[in-house]
């Protein structure tokens, strides 16, 4: 129980890798706050039934006006904010194609969410992070900007400016106590891939061959690095990138 008592905000918590981080983390001990713009009743249901304490609230991430209320309930909840995971992101719904051939529309969403919505959340609850002297943010990024991947030009640039924001973000709040990591994931089986026929078609075989560990990639073999990051033993890590992806890509 590592995390006995910490309060955990987990945007996009309700289905996929973002349920079962937050799940992860309330078996640790967290109060988790579920944030996600398609509802959380379900699975902050579920995961009451299960003994774990956990509230929902309806946040689009990319609204300055809705994460600001998103902090405010968590406080109002549980009484502070200790961790803050970003996983909220657009991607199963992205069809791959030639970079010419994105909508400007389209483009500008995947910015807004992923990262704009990143900007905000860790905006929101770093005073509250300063007010009790330390916090922890944990941001998904992914393997695509580090190898380069082509057809998801947008998806890729923005797991690219993730990765920056959280080197950049590390130095400047390092200072109070909070420290900033992110997580890169390879394909991983979630609940959106697995009903986007389109990249399980394009993606999964050849991904698992190109990996050390020749298998398929699940939200749970995330839930480890997520746990790492928010308890106490990486007390001294800030800035980082560290890639989950069987051994496909290496630094």
């Amino acid at each position: 129980m590592s995390l006995k008592d910490k309060v955990a905000i987990v945007t996009g918590g309700s289905t996929g890798i973002g349920r079962t981080l937050a799940e992860g983390l309330a078996s640790e001990g967290a109060k988790i706050v579920v944030a996600d713009i398609a509802g959380s009743e379900a699975a902050v249901k579920e995961m009451n039934q299960k003994g774990f304490q956990a509230v929902g609230i309806k946040v689009d991430v990319s609204s300055p006006e809705e994460t600001e209320r998103m902090a405010q309930e968590a406080v109002r909840a549980f009484g502070h904010i200790d961790v803050l995971v970003n996983n909220a992101g657009i991607y199963t719904t992205l069809n791959p194609g030639p970079f010419e051939k994105i909508p400007v529309s389209e483009w500008k969403r995947v910015m807004d969410v992923n990262v704009m919505g990143v900007f905000l959340c860790c905006r929101t609850v770093v005073g509250e992070m300063r007010r009790n002297q330390g916090g922890r943010i944990i941001n998904l990024a992914s393997t695509t900007p580090l190898k380069g991947t082509p057809f998801f030009l947008h998806y890729t640039v923005s797991k690219g400016a993730v990765i920056a924001l959280t080197r950049a973000l590390a130095k400047e709040l390092g200072p109070d106590n909070i420290l900033v990591n992110a997580i890169a994931p390879g394909f991983t089986l979630s609940d959106g891939v697995l009903r986007s026929e389109v990249q399980l078609k394009q993606f999964r075989e050849l991904v698992v061959k190109s990996r050390s560990l020749m298998r398929d990639q699940y939200p749970e073999d995330v839930v480890g690095a997520v746990k790492f990051f928010a308890g106490p033993e990486s007390g001294f890590i800030t800035g980082q990138t560290l890639i989950i992806d069987g051994g496909s890509y290496f630094n």
